[in-house]
């Protein structure tokens, strides 16, 4: 089964996901709405990866399957999957995450009918693993959100200042404002810059059932990376590592740029601006580690030189 024009486009980017993307693939294949296409774009996986993905690639003529040669980190390949695609929506997918069948259906038939939805998603239940990687249970996530507000501002500040999910990076998405962005960026959090600059083109509209399955393992960047914004930039985009980064106030640039480019009116502009106050006011901790910690950077060079050991070292040299 193949189209050449299908409605909806599902995006999968993957490195190493063999423990969970038979599962991911399998919820996706199994959507009652079955006019999609699935690329997957594998960012050089060294595990089986490649090999179960080229597997259903040849049972379904929906599923495209690319591969990078070399790693090109997160924000390019999850891009990539976007760039390749051919729907009207479209649809981010995690190699460890799973739908309940009628997702897809139900947030189609949200865009359909109401041109003033922008992302339809649904509520999110979590799958909890342990610290060994063993299932432990299923939760729901309760987080209520106000992005199907009418106003912009209100939508801007529940994304920045109330931050109650970034999860609905995986709902379904008008790709013709999808085009209207800069995509996934290389740095910490560009997820929810992303999404701030849709619901700055328009309402997120949420589906009142459990049918995204979200996967807490210790295996994923979430997990891992989530507490350091440093390393989190390197995972977003690899070639900055070893580079000086100031992840928060990248953050506070692009969150500004954001509004500075929305099709929005000047006084609800304003009141965009005026919530960034409530940002710095909760973030200025961060703010303030970010400089701290690019300053014990700069100067680590200079107090190694200044050690005893150091000096006697460089004595010896002169001598």
């Amino acid at each position: 089964m193949s189209n050449d024009n299908p409605r909806v486009s599902i995006g999968l980017p993957v490195y190493n996901g063999e423990q969970h993307i038979r599962e991911a693939i399998d919820s996706i294949l199994a959507q009652t709405f079955e006019d999609f296409e699935l690329i997957i774009s594998d960012n050089a996986s060294t595990d089986s990866t490649q090999e179960i993905c080229e597997e259903y690639a040849a049972k379904d003529g929906r599923i495209h399957y690319h591969r990078h040669e070399k790693n090109i980190g997160a924000a390019l390949n999850f891009n990539r999957v976007f760039e390749l695609s051919r729907g009207e929506y479209f649809k981010w997918a995690a190699c460890d995450d799973k739908c309940a069948p009628e997702l897809i259906a139900k947030c189609v038939e949200v865009l359909d009918r109401d041109n003033s939805v922008v992302v339809c998603h649904s509520r999110t239940m979590y799958i909890v693993h342990d610290k060994q990687g063993n299932f432990q249970k299923e939760k729901e996530y309760g987080g209520a959100t106000n992005t199907h507000l009418p106003q912009p501002q209100e939508r801007f500040y529940d994304l920045v200042c109330a931050r109650a999910s970034c999860l609905q990076i995986f709902g379904l998405i008008r790709a013709n404002l999808l085009k209207k962005t800069p995509l996934i960026g290389g740095y910490s959090a560009s997820d929810i810059v992303l999404l701030v600059q849709l619901a700055l083109f328009g309402r997120f509209q949420e589906i009142p059932e459990f049918l995204f399955y979200y996967r807490l393992h210790p295996q994923q960047s979430v997990w891992t990376l989530s507490w350091n914004p440093q390393a989190y930039t390197f995972w977003y985009a690899p070639t900055r590592e070893g580079q000086i980064v100031f992840p928060q106030w990248r953050l506070l640039r692009e969150y500004c740029l954001a509004i500075a480019s929305a099709p929005i009116s000047w006084n609800q502009k304003l009141r965009c601006y005026l919530h960034m106050g409530v940002w710095l006011q909760q973030n200025q901790k961060i703010l303030i580690n970010d400089l701290v910690f690019v300053a014990k950077q700069i100067l680590r060079p200079v107090k190694n030189l200044l050690k005893p050991s150091s000096m006697k070292q460089n004595q010896g040299k002169q001598i």
